[in-house]
């Protein structure tokens, strides 16, 4: 725009001196009165500087006006889409009653945490920061990430924990909503996840578990993942069973935590629809991934939980590229070889006879659970009982049909 007003006004400046110039009249009068026709051009040259100036005043007057106008839009929208989402939210707590859970401002939050002073653990959807509550109870303090997914991990987190009152399902005591400030009030758990105690990690040292106290937490895990499948008005799939999401008090009861992927579902559904994959890889479930294998069910949930027992048998995780040979890769395979040549599940260590029978037994169900094919697989119910039954009527499962990933034997 400052360019085409500057044009305009030479070209009729140049159009000016060119007329005055052919006008024989004109020509004359400027032998005669040079002065004048020097104030003329000292005037047109003032004019046609100020033109300039003004356009491009003007101009940047429109561009700020421009910026601002976006700056302020954006600003709008944004504002518009966190409060429909916080709405949105607000009337999905209401529907399923979970505002019936304490609610917290985020002064409290940050004042219970001492400024989240105390970090305790880190999850896919924010970290865990210890907290202490008006009457001296300790709790765990989830902060949650800015929301990428219009808040679906808080609702499902509120939404599917309030529905349950199970000893082996975390407790959620409150929660904080202030826009994209959101966070999770939990029961405190004493001694963290179960990750802690079943892998091995170098020279550090942790306390050991006794195979009694596996043997425990896996029966405590499993009627955890049995009431949500079947003890709950609506059942709840958890979709990311894992040693990570496992919980311990002070006396190592099992607590399932972590529902930011779970889904809730009518009881008389045996599958449910998804459109994409969750979970976390080397407990996902094959039809996960791939709808060939089967629907998507609480026997996914069955496949992670199988995988899990296994990784607490052996003390380490299933897939393990670092072992010297290619038989001891995949967990799961060498396992069922040692079971059928009816050697000791655990060869780095030496164990007893309650101990051996323990192991195997957590074996056998471990490797059920992890049957390619959904029906194939054990469903809660059945796991507990057989946990608890008679080991003499323990079939032996069929060989878990993936194998390890391909490497040369050394």
């Amino acid at each position: 725009m400052i360019e085409s007003n500057s044009f305009t006004i030479q070209l009729m400046w140049w159009r000016f001196i060119r007329n005055f110039i052919m006008n024989k009249n004109n020509v004359n009068l400027y032998r005669k009165d040079q002065h004048v026709i020097k104030v003329y051009l000292w005037f047109f040259n003032i004019l046609y500087f100020l033109s300039g100036v003004v356009s491009m005043v003007i101009g940047g007057f429109f561009f700020i006006l421009y910026c601002y106008r976006r700056k302020s839009s954006s600003r709008l929208v944004k504002s518009c889409f966190t409060t429909n989402n916080d709405s949105n939210i607000e009337a999905f707590l209401r529907n399923h009653r979970a505002i019936t859970q304490k609610r917290y401002k985020f002064p409290e939050v940050k004042k219970m945490t001492n400024s989240f002073k105390v970090k305790i653990g880190q999850g896919g959807f924010g970290a865990v920061y210890e907290g202490k509550l008006h009457t001296g109870s300790r709790v765990a303090v989830k902060l949650l990430n800015a929301s990428k997914t219009n808040g679906e991990e808080f609702i499902n987190e509120v939404a599917s924990i309030s529905k349950t009152s199970h000893v082996n399902i975390v407790t959620l005591i409150g929660f904080c909503l202030e826009g994209r400030k959101k966070a999770l009030i939990y029961e405190f758990m004493a001694n963290g996840s179960l990750d802690r105690f079943i892998y091995k990690r170098g020279q550090r040292t942790i306390v050991s578990l006794s195979w009694d106290n596996l043997y425990q937490i896996s029966i405590g895990i499993a009627r955890g993942l049995e009431y949500l499948h079947r003890g709950c008005n609506t059942k709840i799939l958890h979709f990311d069973i894992k040693p990570h999401n496992i919980l311990l008090d002070e006396n190592f009861c099992p607590k399932i935590s972590d529902f930011g992927l779970a889904k809730l579902c009518p009881r008389n559904e045996s599958t449910i629809s998804m459109s994409d994959a969750r979970g976390t890889m080397g407990y996902l479930a094959p039809e996960m991934w791939n709808r060939n294998f089967g629907g998507v069910s609480q026997k996914s949930d069955v496949y992670s939980y199988g995988m899990m027992l296994l990784e607490m048998v052996g003390g380490r995780k299933n897939i393990n590229v670092e072992a010297s040979r290619t038989s001891e890769i995949y967990f799961p395979h060498l396992a069922y070889k040692r079971l059928e040549s009816n050697n000791d599940v655990r060869s780095d260590e030496s164990i007893n006879t309650e101990e051996n029978e323990i192991s195997k037994r957590m074996t056998i169900v471990g490797l059920w659970c992890i049957q390619t094919l959904p029906n194939d697989r054990p469903t809660m119910t059945r796991v507990v009982d057989m946990l608890e039954g008679n080991m003499n009527f323990l079939e032996m499962p069929p060989k878990p049909l993936f194998s390890s990933p391909t490497r040369s034997e050394t």
